[in-house]
C-alpha cells in the first residue's frame, strides 16, 4: 500500500519531469547516507494483501447474517419460523415447539411463569340441555382460537369466555373430538388477544417442574404447581354429552386403573395416554394450561382424581392426582378440529 511507494531509493532513482539530468555532483544523492545501514528491499510487498483483507472484512458479514438467520428461529414466532423453513406445506409438526415464555435467569420461577403465561389461559362458560358448566381454555391465535376439552363444550348451545383482563366474548364451537377430549372454539370479534407458547410434551421428565393454570370453580386465574408425577397414564373419559358437565359438584367422571372416578362414565368412553401431574387441579380447571419451566404450554389438563363424590363432605377436592393431555396429542389433533373435529 501507501508506504511501499515512499521508501528509500523507489521514486528519487528517475529524473523529475523537465529537469535535465544533472551532473556528477548530485550522483551522490544516490548512494546510502551512511553504508552500514542496510539496502532496500530488492522487491515490492506482495500485492496479496490488499485482497486477504477484503477477505477478512468478508467474514464478519457472513457470520452477521447467519447469526440473523438464527435470531429469526428463536425469536417471537418461533414455531411459525420453523415452520416455514421445514414445512413449505403449512403443516405444523408435532415435534415443532414456540419460543420460551420467560427468560433464562427466571426459568421455573412459578411467579414468572404465571405472569407471562396467565393472559393466556381464559374462563369457559358453557351452557346446555344438561346445565352448565364452567371450564378454562388456552388461547392459541391473537384472534381468538382456543382449545380447550370437548367435555367443557359438549352439547352447548350457548358459550361465554372471559379474558385474563376481564373481558367477556360470545364464542361459537368450531370442532371437537370426543376420543381424544378436545375442542376448538372461536371467539367472535376478538383481536390483539396474547397467544401461549406450546412446548414439547415428548420432552418431559418424571419430576419435572410444571405449572397449572384454571379457572377451578369459577375461580380464574388460579394459579397451582407441581411435579410430573408420570407419564402416558391410560385416562378413560365418557363421551356422552351431559356426562362431562362441570357442575362444581365432584369434578368430573373418568376411569383410571380399572375404576370409576367422581361418577358413572357412562357405556360410551374413550382412552387417552395422559400427563400425570400432583398440580392440584379442581373442576373449572378441566382445558387450561399445564405448563413447564420455560412457560411453554406441555398439556391441557383434563380430569382429576377426588376422594369423595360430593362437594359437601371435607374430603373433596384435589389430593394430587391430576392428569393432562400432552400438548403434542393437541397439535396433531388441530388440523382436524379446525375443520370441524370428529364429532364421534
Amino acid at each position: 500500500m501507501t508506504e511501499s511507494s515512499f521508501r528509500s531509493g523507489d521514486h528519487e532513482q528517475h529524473p523529475q519531469a523537465g529537469r535535465a539530468p544533472q551532473g556528477p555532483a548530485e550522483t551522490h544523492l544516490h548512494a546510502p547516507v551512511n553504508p552500514e545501514w542496510p539496502p532496500p528491499p530488492p522487491y515490492a510487498p506482495a500485492p496479496q494483501a490488499p485482497a486477504a483483507r477484503r477477505r477478512r472484512t468478508r467474514g464478519p458479514v457472513t457470520l452477521l447474517a447467519a447469526v440473523a438467520i438464527a435470531a429469526a428461529a428463536v425469536g417471537g414466532g418461533t414455531a411459525y419460523g420453523i415452520q416455514e423453513l421445514t414445512h413449505s406445506d403449512g403443516t405444523v409438526a408435532a415435534s415443532t415447539t414456540g419460543a420460551d415464555a420467560v427468560p433464562a435467569a427466571k426459568k421455573g420461577s412459578v411467579a414468572a411463569i404465571a405472569a407471562a403465561v396467565s393472559p393466556s389461559v381464559v374462563e369457559i362458560n358453557a351452557t346446555s340441555n344438561a346445565g352448565r358448566s364452567t371450564g378454562s381454555g388456552v388461547i392459541l391465535t391473537g384472534d381468538g382460537e382456543i382449545v380447550t376439552n370437548n367435555h367443557v363444550v359438549s352439547g352447548a348451545s350457548s358459550v361465554k369466555v372471559r379474558t385474563h383482563d376481564g373481558k367477556t366474548y360470545t364464542a361459537r364451537v368450531v370442532g371437537t373430538d370426543s376420543k381424544k377430549d378436545l375442542a376448538l372454539i372461536k371467539l367472535e370479534n376478538a383481536s390483539g388477544l396474547s397467544p401461549a407458547s406450546l412446548g414439547d410434551s415428548d420432552a418431559l421428565q418424571v419430576g419435572d417442574q410444571v405449572v397449572a393454570i384454571g379457572s377451578p370453580e369459577g375461580l380464574t386465574g388460579t394459579v397451582t404447581s407441581g411435579i410430573v408425577s408420570a407419564l402416558h397414564r391410560d385416562v378413560t373419559v365418557s363421551t356422552d354429552e351431559g356426562q362431562q358437565q362441570q357442575q362444581g359438584d365432584g369434578g368430573w367422571p373418568f376411569e383410571f386403573g380399572g375404576r370409576q372416578f367422581n361418577g358413572d362414565t357412562g357405556d360410551s368412553t374413550t382412552t387417552y395416554k395422559a400427563i400425570q401431574t400432583d398440580a392440584s387441579l379442581n373442576p373449572g380447571n378441566s382445558g387450561g394450561a399445564l405448563i413447564n419451566a420455560s412457560g411453554q404450554i406441555i398439556g391441557i389438563n383434563s380430569a382429576m382424581f377426588s376422594s369423595a363424590t360430593s362437594s359437601s363432605s371435607s374430603d373433596a377436592g384435589s389430593v394430587g392426582l391430576g392428569f393432562a393431555i400432552p400438548i403434542n396429542t393437541v397439535k396433531s389433533d388441530l388440523a382436524a378440529l379446525r375443520a370441524g373435529g370428529s364429532g364421534d
